[in-house]
């Protein structure tokens, strides 16, 4: 049988010529030739995580590491560090830190500046961790965090109306805990600020479930579980009910000396299909299989909107051969460009001939085909 050749990127899908300077244990690493299929391989610790990241940051938030940004420079440069890439062969998008600005984070387009936030303009990225592996074990504000980033991806404003609600809630709890009675004038006017954002983030994040749900319920239960989602609001998702509630709630939150009632108290509930058996009680396996499906899935959202990318860290090598052949059989499908790491090609063997791979060693990287 003749070797099939690397995919080529469908118009609008592909990332090429991409360069981290500085970045990690990356001085200047280079990767040109991408495919709809990229796959980084080698020891553990090499650098192949770091590409994936910088990856991540050509979207708006912290990246898949949620990283400090005195983090991201390589402890051999200057403090400053710079990720840029070509998007379908005409836009040049780029972000990084300058060294006389560590606090900031720069993104620019065409060599133009813009907030980084606009990044999601041209490019949305979804992402699955090992370090997600502990979702379903982890308090609810780990899955908090994990939905607003998948809702993120679809919706860049959601940024802007979670550090809203943010704001006012810590100022809300810290007259909560004062040890003088509010000024009820200026508490009315937090929780009218609180409701409004909190109930823009919960209607977000039921969208998003809402939309996830329904590309779920087209999957089949094998070879991956087919996981159950139910957003369990911690408040109402009406701004003027919730801040009603807000305000009825007051010597309640006084005594407690924190907020009890709204999005922050919101919880992503996650089951197997089939066996109605929360994800929390599953099997390593099956969650792992659950988290695989409910990324796929965000993935088709993505494909909808915009150009997408996949970042797929360590995942081959937990499935078996049947999960991983219906894993690339689904990437293939899809037109979203994937990015893969791995410590070696074996469980690759059935893409290896259609992607671009990468041999990452100490920061540097060598194309192998």
């Amino acid at each position: 049988m003749t070797p099939r050749r690397p995919h080529s990127i469908a118009a609008g899908m592909a990332l090429d010529r991409i360069t981290l300077t500085h970045f990690r244990n990356h001085a200047e690493t280079r990767l040109s030739g991408t495919a709809q299929f990229n796959l980084l391989v080698g020891e553990n610790g090499a650098g192949k995580t770091n590409v994936l990241e910088a990856l991540s940051l050509l979207a708006p938030g912290r990246g898949l590491r949620r990283a400090a940004l005195t983090d991201l420079p390589s402890q051999s440069g200057d403090g400053g560090c710079a990720i840029s890439a070509e998007l379908d062969g005409a836009v040049q998008l780029g972000t990084g830190i300058r060294p006389d600005r560590p606090g900031r984070r720069l993104a620019r387009a065409n060599g133009a500046e813009i907030p980084a936030l606009g990044l999601s303009e041209w490019l949305s990225i979804g992402w699955l961790t090992p370090a997600m592996d502990r979702l379903f074990s982890e308090g609810a504000g780990a899955r908090r965090r994990f939905l607003d980033r998948l809702v993120l991806a679809l919706e860049p404003g959601h940024a802007k109306n979670a550090a809203r609600m943010e704001n006012a809630l810590r100022e809300r709890n810290r007259l909560l805990g004062e040890t003088m009675e509010p000024d009820p004038a200026w508490l009315d006017a937090l929780e009218s600020q609180l409701a409004e954002a909190g109930a823009l983030v919960a209607q977000a994040r039921a969208r998003l479930l809402t939309a996830l749900s329904e590309r779920l319920a087209l999957l089949p239960e094998a070879p991956f579980a087919r996981p159950e989602l139910a957003y369990q609001p911690g408040g109402p998702l009406d701004a003027a009910a919730l801040a009603a509630q807000l305000a009825a709630t007051r010597r309640r939150d006084r005594a407690a000396q924190r907020t009890l009632t709204g999005p922050h108290r919101d919880e992503l509930l996650v089951s197997m299909a089939g066996k109605g058996q929360p994800a929390s009680a599953c099997s390593t396996g099956e969650q792992k299989a659950l988290l695989i499906a409910i990324t796929l899935a965000h993935a088709d959202l993505l494909q909808d909107s915009r150009p997408a990318l996949l970042l797929l860290d360590e995942v081959a090598a937990h499935l078996d051969p049947l999960r991983r052949t219906a894993l690339f059989d689904r990437l293939r499908a899809g037109r979203a460009q994937v990015w893969l790491t791995g410590t070696e090609l074996a469980p690759f063997e059935a893409i290896a001939d259609e992607a671009a791979v990468w041999r990452v060693r100490n920061g540097a990287v060598e194309r192998l085909g």
